[in-house]
């Protein structure tokens, strides 16, 4: 009799357990119309560029061109602001910081995806501030979390942001402030 309840019981839990995993699983699913518009992702290029680990030396150049206030990421093919905004904004303000940008006399700047953001970190051993790769050539990156261009579609007052310490991707209230680290080049991943 005890085997028979204590099997039940474990059969219970573990229904629980597929019903919340279930659950979790389709909280994030976005199947209903959305104010935003996803943009067509070409992941191929990216993916190929995953398994290349370029010492930072390799995989970052000053750009010249820009008046060596640009970086281009060979990885990814991105161009990145050498200096990121250190100054904080909330979201909505964020959204319009880069277009109007001549980062090295350039213009076409944008907020990133934070995907593009995570692209520039990762789990570097011995990290004292924010987790880009040993030797890279940024100035004044900070070590809290920058803004994407992500609103979140589920709650309209929220948008995602990276923490370039841990390089996780959360929503925060848009009226918070975060600082901005504008990126030049089409969006070549996710928006998530």
């Amino acid at each position: 009799m005890m085997g028979s309840r204590r099997n039940r019981w474990v059969s219970g839990i573990g229904s629980v357990v597929l019903v919340g995993g279930w659950l979790l699983a389709s909280c994030g699913r976005d199947d209903s119309p959305s104010v935003t518009q996803r943009v067509p992702v070409d992941l191929s290029s990216i993916i190929q560029n995953l398994d290349k680990a370029l010492p930072a030396a390799q995989r970052f150049v000053i750009l010249s061109a820009f008046n060596n206030d640009a970086v281009l990421d060979k990885k990814t093919g991105l161009v990145w602001e050498k200096s990121p905004q250190t100054t904080t904004v909330t979201w909505n303000v964020a959204r319009t910081t880069c277009t109007p940008k001549a980062v090295g006399g350039q213009k076409g700047w944008r907020l990133p995806s934070p995907a593009e953001l995570r692209s520039l970190l990762g789990p570097f051993a011995d990290s004292t501030g924010p987790t880009l790769p040993p030797g890279h050539p940024f100035l004044n990156v900070q070590s809290i979390s920058y803004w994407s261009v992500v609103p979140e579609a589920n709650l309209p007052s929220y948008a995602r942001y990276v923490d370039a310490f841990l390089g996780n991707v959360l929503s925060l209230f848009k009226m918070f402030s975060f600082p901005v680290w504008c990126v030049l080049g089409p969006m070549n991943a996710d928006q998530y």
